[in-house]
């Protein structure tokens, strides 16, 4: 049960993030400037925050309960991460860093002109919005079984409010100089909490429990599996962790504004790469750290079913541990510790979604606007692009709505061709701004029906059913294709639409 000192940490905390943030965030002179921090954090901060802004409440809980309920096989993801990361290091960077570009989309701007800019800024939009405003909800999710147990009935809407309000604040006030800070802040929250747990459940455990684990198969880490199907099946192979994780990793950190936003911002382009390929040593020793969580958690348990635990899904099991075996004043921690993980993706997500909107999107084409007006603007748009992620979180408060899943994998249907319409970019010297448009409308539009409608059967092989029912994915065994090539795939559709189409120029 959370006690009265849990609840000072937490609001301790949330009152401290808004005035700390503010106050680090210091002064700003023009849109440029509260955008890109001036061009001027350190690299190790900037690192801090890229792994801060890619760790949600989803990512807190969620690992652990992988762990939990399989294996340690999710850690060969960071394998493929941190390839994609070293690419995306030596080939798109230096093409942010020459110029005068605000956004990663000014890149498809001076190859392609403002049209392909702003198409690709509206699907970051898209993709921003349904994946965080989901991830704002969910962070709600725990908090609000937490707070239940204690007897307070705290709705929804209360609870993504709070969060938001703190949120916005020091976002507005200190821009991207004061996102990067507090992600710094957070992180290192939420990883004391994490190693917090990790104390106390290795004093819980029975002797014996780790050679029972080792007899389940809990502690596999690595899995190579023979054939071609089971590699384009199995999400957590070695080879689909390492290939289709690491081009997953060049989409999100090489076109994605949320993160490449944090890039721009370092000193140099050296500081910069430095920042990206830190970010993914980093991740791994983040992800090894829950996986850990969630093994312990299941020699605390004794192995037991999440219906032994009287528990629906696997993502509560660490939220149960926090109310059941932490200290008080530790669960409080641990609690904000999940409140920061949200916050620093909000965060994230309104500076980048602000910037996209006043330099792709607004700022195209007017040049006598002052550096005054245009902070002013960059400023409202943060607001308002905050006010839209506390309404369209609310949406989802049927926690069974299908959108849900959809706005949680949403990054698939579109990374693809973002990163496709970057390649093509690069690559194909004839392709014209309509060849780059129509690939990356045709990629988003096939990969609904890759995600939903492709998938390999046990007698009929790879078929084609549009979402088929539950009873016909057991009867046929029927398995989709693993989401770490989604992107691929995607990336895939649209160099080869984009190159098919510019063969019509001379």
């Amino acid at each position: 049960m959370l006690t009265p000192l849990d609840f000072v940490v937490i609001a301790v905390y949330l009152a401290g993030v808004a005035a700390l943030g503010i106050r680090l965030g210091g002064r700003q002179a023009s849109a440029t400037d509260y955008f890109l921090g001036g061009g001027r954090l350190p690299w190790w901060a900037v690192s801090l925050s890229v792994v801060a802004t890619e760790t949600s409440t989803l990512t807190v809980i969620g690992i652990p309960a992988v762990a939990y309920g399989g294996s340690l096989t999710f850690f060969q993801l960071t394998i493929g991460y941190l390839l994609g990361r070293i690419a995306v290091a030596w080939f798109l960077l230096p093409r942010y860093f020459t110029g005068d570009l605000q956004t990663a989309y000014g890149f498809l701007g001076a190859r392609y002109g403002d049209g392909m800019r702003s198409l690709a800024s509206l699907t970051f939009l898209a993709t921003r919005l349904l994946a965080d405003g989901v991830r704002l909800f969910a962070t709600a999710i725990p908090i609000r079984v937490i707070l239940a147990s204690t007897g307070l009935d705290v709705g929804y809407p209360s609870i993504i409010l709070a969060i938001a309000l703190v949120t916005i604040a020091y976002t507005y006030v200190g821009g991207l100089r004061a996102v990067v800070w507090m992600d710094v802040i957070q992180l290192v929250l939420y990883v004391t909490g994490a190693l917090g747990a990790l104390w106390l459940l290795s004093g819980s455990l029975e002797p014996g429990w780790l050679a029972r684990a080792a007899q389940a198969g809990k502690l596999q880490v690595f899995e190579a599996h023979a054939g071609l199907t089971g590699i384009l099946t199995g999400p957590y192979t070695l080879v689909t962790a390492a290939v289709g994780g690491a081009i997953f990793s060049m989409a999100s950190h090489g076109t994605d504004h949320l993160i490449v936003q944090r890039l721009m911002a370092c000193r140099s382009l050296g500081d910069s790469r430095r920042a990206l390929v830190a970010s993914g040593v980093i991740v791994m020793a983040q992800f090894a750290l829950f996986l850990a969580v969630g093994l312990l958690l299941w020699g605390h348990y004794g192995g037991a079913t999440l219906a032994d635990l009287g528990l629906t899904r696997g993502d509560e099991v660490f939220p149960r541990f926090i109310i059941e075996g932490m200290p008080p004043g530790v669960s409080g921690l641990l609690l904000a510790g999940i409140i920061a993980a949200a916050m620093s993706t909000l965060s994230s997500s309104l500076s980048a979604l602000a910037a996209s909107t006043v330099f792709d999107l607004w700022g195209r084409g007017r040049t006598k606007v002052t550096e005054k007006v245009e902070l002013r603007v960059s400023r409202l748009a943060t607001l308002g692009w905050g006010l839209v992620f506390v309404l369209f979180a609310n949406l989802f408060r049927d926690q069974q709505n299908p959108v849900v899943e959809l706005g949680l994998s949403i990054a698939s249907f579109t990374y693809g061709g973002l990163l496709g319409a970057f390649v093509l970019g690069l690559v194909s010297h004839r392709s014209r701004a309509m060849d780059a448009g129509i690939a990356l409308v045709v990629s988003v539009v096939a990969m609904i029906f890759v995600i939903f409608g492709i998938w390999h059967g046990d007698a009929d092989g790879w078929v084609l059913v549009f979402r088929p029912s539950a009873e016909r994915i057991a009867a046929d065994g029927l398995r989709p294709l693993a989401w770490p090539w989604y992107t691929t795939v995607g990336a895939a559709i649209t160099v080869l639409t984009g190159s098919l189409t510019a063969m019509r120029h001379r």
